[in-house]
């Protein structure tokens, strides 16, 4: 069991949970994840570790209440204790010195490149971070980024904050006046085909963190497999990080809505009975 020590709501559906995790905390590097199960009869859901504490032994997780298992994740309160979560798993950032890196983030993927950005700024990076979230609202974590980004640029949809557009708005005049040595993007995979889209014919290196369906992080089920150039692979154990210009989209974004019906079936269950037993122990 892992006891969640603090919780903080971040904006009206995304929520930081502070979760007692030592060993995951002292093994942990930025863009790897867990898989954690509430309970016995909890579906298995993968979440970046959005930060540590190695001294308190505790992880950072950031999740956006969007169907049954994160909303009924929301539910849980400080000193409640979660079942399952393993990891870390997945490859770590390949983190160097590169030059002006661009972190594009966009919804709660903002909280997934926040511990990326922190190690390629202490490896001596300029790291120029560009955020997008559909109003101010729902924008979080901007001061956290501020402190570890050489630049910070915010792009909403309805422009109520920062810019008014998207972030490859953005990006697009951030590549036309800078030298860019290498993209980074994590966030709705719209949004990173459209990075990958951008930058390509321009010839910047460009990375993506992939988020596919996921069951059990070990490669063995196979149901987060993607097409990466002319292979398969396994985001679980080959990623989550690939080459986004060798990432077949129109696929990824096919495999994503193969169980929408069957999800949003338990969810709306869920939300009429969530004290069912088929939900809890």
């Amino acid at each position: 069991m892992f006891k969640i020590i603090s919780k903080k709501s971040l904006s009206s559906n995304i929520k930081r949970y502070e979760i007692e995790a030592g060993d995951i905390a002292k093994n942990a590097k930025a863009g790897q994840f867990v898989i954690l199960r509430l309970h016995e009869k909890g579906e298995r859901i993968p979440l970046t570790i959005a930060g540590k504490d190695t001294i308190k032994g505790t992880i950072n997780i950031i999740f956006q209440e969007a169907g049954k298992t994160t909303t009924e994740l929301g539910m849980l309160n400080e000193g409640d204790s979660i079942r399952d979560i393993v990891g870390p798993l997945g490859h770590p950032t390949e983190i160097e010195k590169f030059g002006t890196v661009v972190a594009v983030a966009g919804g709660v993927g903002t909280a997934e490149v926040l511990p990326v950005i922190k190690d390629l700024l202490k490896a001596g990076n300029k790291v120029i971070t560009i955020v997008g979230s559909r109003n101010k609202d729902l924008l979080i974590l901007e001061d956290e980024l501020k402190e570890n980004s050489s630049r910070l640029l915010i792009a909403t949809d309805d422009g109520s904050y920062g810019i008014k557009g998207f972030v490859t708005t953005v990006l697009s005049d951030v590549v036309s006046k800078e030298k860019v040595d290498i993209v980074y993007a994590i966030g709705p995979v719209p949004m990173m085909k459209a990075v990958a889209n951008m930058t390509k014919p321009l010839n910047i290196k460009t990375l993506v963190s992939l988020n596919p369906i996921m069951v059990d992080g070990t490669g063995m089920c196979g149901a987060c497999r993607v097409s990466v150039g002319d292979k398969i692979k396994f985001a679980c154990v080959d990623g989550p990080e690939f080459n986004a210009h060798q990432v077949n989209w129109d696929e990824l974004i096919s495999r994503l809505s193969l169980f929408k019906k069957f999800e949003s079936a338990s969810f709306e269950n869920f939300k009429h009975n969530p004290e069912c037993k088929c939900h809890k122990e």
